[in-house]
């Protein structure tokens, strides 16, 4: 039988974690200040890069036919995110952002509606 104890997570690991979480809750404010009401636009997670140059806001969007103008709108104002990024944050080095379209959060609707059916 093994009864190690769990490791504890590394420093870079935990400030990793930390900083996707602080992108992603900067992301949604800065979404509600600068959309306009025609949709409905959410973060719904952030990834970063191992070197935390390049972080990716994964959106959802509402009505889906609005998902194009949204994604054209936000990767516009990707360097006004940075900017609200740097003003709001205390982060050493600033990634560069980009916006994409949540699929997995599309999948687990459509498995959701499929499950109703059942």
């Amino acid at each position: 039988m093994d009864f190690s104890f769990p490791q504890k997570e590394s420093r870079s690991k935990r400030h990793h974690i930390r900083a996707k979480e602080l992108i992603l809750h900067a992301a949604a404010e800065f979404i509600v200040r600068e959309s306009n009401a025609t949709s409905l636009i959410t973060a719904t997670r952030a990834e970063l890069s191992d070197r935390g140059d390049r972080a990716t806001i994964f959106v959802t969007v509402f009505p889906d036919d609005a998902k194009a103008t949204a994604l054209d709108f936000l990767n516009r104002r990707a360097d006004d995110f940075r900017d609200y990024l740097k003003a709001h944050s205390r982060m050493r080095d600033l990634p560069f952002v980009k916006f994409e379209e949540d699929y997995g959060e599309k999948n687990r609707q459509h498995l959701d509606d499929l499950g109703k059916q059942l």
